[in-house]
């Protein structure tokens, strides 16, 4: 008697979000990053319809990062400091399908630019790369507040991620994006309740839980991986089990969080690159859709491995 493979069919799937807008949507990117959709737990090929491989995007800052580790910097090190010729290296020597703008240098301990000045760098990099863009604010939610709705204008009809909201200041940033046009990106603090209640408050505003992207604020491998790869199993169980609210795609700040481990600061210099490549492997497997990620050589590796994945 053959054996049969045990599988499990689920109610219900991942709401599928699309990154970018091309002229056919009145937007100028080449092409659209599509995430989510799934009917299955990850990588269970087997078990239901995976039909977006996870995306990978490289995050660029709008000023000098001070505390990158020499290997991190040395392949930027001829565009550092000039945004607009970063993210030009990003897409024409390193082929990135995206590009995610840290607007850091808007920060009262980072330079404190206004957000005029940010909204004329949004317009530069629209400009110069064509790619679909990724919008972060500078981490203080007051400044944010000014910082992200005018960025949101100035790249209107583009349909840009942009965030993060929180549940301290989701209300100016989702009627901004409601009126642009772009999609949002919901952040909570490892912590499940969290995360489906702020996504209630967001879709409450008007703003579809198709247009929403969940930030579950990772941790790194050795520094809380294993905490935020079981708050991501849980959200994605019920977001299959059909609580929709529960049911979008999750964004993985890769790079931010292992380049802070002080593994990837020290010892070889392959190491910190490993130490980002195992992170965002690990978290695919979680069922990250989205990895903003910073060395080119871990973002090839992780490439490669999303590739044979999806091709077996």
């Amino acid at each position: 008697m053959a054996l049969q493979l045990m599988t499990e069919k689920w109610s219900g799937e991942v709401s599928v979000v699309s990154i970018g807008a091309t002229q056919e949507d009145k937007g100028t990117r080449s092409h659209i990053l599509k995430i989510g959709g799934e009917k299955s737990l990850p990588c269970l090929f087997r078990e239901g319809s995976l039909p977006n491989r996870p995306q990978i995007v490289f995050e660029v800052w709008d000023t000098l990062p001070l505390d990158w580790p020499d290997e991190l910097t040395r392949g930027y090190k001829d565009v550092l400091g000039d945004p607009v010729k970063w993210a030009q290296m990003c897409v024409k020597e390193y082929k990135a399908q995206g590009i995610c703008l840290r607007l850091q240098g808007a920060h009262q301990d980072f330079g404190n630019k206004s957000p005029e000045e940010e909204a004329q760098l949004i317009q530069k990099v629209l400009k110069s790369v064509r790619v679909p863009l990724i919008i972060l604010g500078c981490g203080d939610d007051a400044k944010d507040n000014l910082l992200l709705p005018a960025c949101s204008e100035a790249a209107k009809q583009e349909r840009c991620l942009i965030g993060p909201a929180t549940q301290d200041n989701y209300k100016t940033i989702v009627a901004s994006v409601l009126a642009d046009g772009h999609n949002i990106i919901a952040e909570s603090p490892i912590d499940i309740n969290i995360a489906k209640q702020l996504n209630v408050l967001i879709s409450d505003m008007g703003l579809t839980l198709e247009r929403i992207v969940m930030d579950p604020t990772i941790g790194a491998l050795g520094y809380g991986l294993e905490y935020a790869y079981s708050i991501m199993e849980r959200s994605r169980l019920a977001g299959l089990s059909g609580d929709k609210t529960l049911a979008c795609p999750f964004i993985c700040f890769v790079g931010q969080e292992a380049w802070r481990a002080k593994e990837a600061k020290v010892g070889p210099a392959e190491q910190g690159v490993i130490w980002e490549a195992l992170t965002a492997i690990a978290l695919v497997q979680a069922g990250a859709n989205l990895l903003v990620m910073r060395h080119p050589k871990a973002i090839e590796k992780v490439g490669k491995y999303i590739d044979n994945l999806f091709e077996r």
